[in-house]
């Protein structure tokens, strides 16, 4: 967490300029290089720099939770923006692990620091909720974006020539990484990206299956379906009823 720092921070091979207040998320195997200014004389930098290694938490419940904590694979231009009041708790939670750092070590030091680690991962993820809802118009316009794109897609030969979209094709397409596109689009719809895509597929396949003679290895085949027994599973899941089902309900 930045508060106070003149400096430029390197992630992988992209620079970010830090403002005030914000977080950001490394994974293991990730690169965090900080390249301070040179004639810089600044001795008021502030801010928490935390790294702990995988073996600290093996065997415990964080071990089997934090691969939950989507953030860790966030690119670094979706860092989080902290208020002031949740810089406070945030900087509160740092203060309670740094102190139990400074004790002597115990039988309870591990435990506790876990439990702090815990919080403060929870405390980020009710942020992000929070910065996904109040960046709306930004949000609406990815969801936009999204939509546009499926169905540019879905309507040319690119499911012919590529097969289905991915998760992965329209986080690309949109310039934001998977796991936090899915993110924002859980916290405004309910629905992450693999279920918008279903979503999208079935309205096509209802659109063809209504409107159109084609049979429904052909419709499959034109949605990108490898199989026509994936495109039925999918559709009777979606709609309770087949491809066929469907269209008879049509006279």
């Amino acid at each position: 967490m930045k508060k106070n720092l003149d400096a430029k921070l390197m992630y992988g091979q992209q620079e970010y300029d830090f403002d005030e207040g914000l977080m950001s998320f490394l994974a293991p195997n990730q690169v965090l290089n900080i390249v301070v200014e040179s004639e810089s004389t600044n001795s008021n930098r502030s801010g928490w720099l935390f790294f702990f290694h995988r073996d600290f938490i093996w065997n415990t419940s964080l071990a089997n939770t934090i691969k939950n904590y989507e953030f860790f694979n966030y690119a670094i231009n979706e860092a989080l923006f902290l208020s002031d009041q949740e810089q406070q708790i945030i900087d509160s939670i740092f203060q309670n692990i740094n102190n139990e750092i400074a004790t002597s070590i115990d039988a309870y030091t591990q435990k506790i620091i876990i439990s702090h680690i815990e919080t403060l991962l929870n405390y980020s993820e009710r942020f992000y909720s929070r910065q996904f809802i109040t960046r709306k118009k930004g949000s609406h316009q990815i969801l936009s974006k999204l939509e546009a794109l499926l169905n540019d897609y879905i309507d040319s030969m690119e499911p012919i020539n590529r097969g289905l979209p991915t998760v992965q094709f329209v986080a690309d397409s949109l310039n934001v990484s998977a796991n936090y596109l899915s993110g924002l689009l859980k916290s405004l719809t309910g629905l992450n990206t693999r279920q918008h895509i279903q979503q999208m597929l079935i309205g096509k396949a209802k659109e063809k299956l209504s409107t159109t003679s084609l049979t429904v290895s052909e419709i499959a085949y034109e949605l990108g379906f490898e199989h026509v027994q994936s495109f039925n599973k999918l559709f009777k899941i979606k709609t309770n009823l087949s491809p066929l089902e469907f269209r008879q309900s049509f006279g």
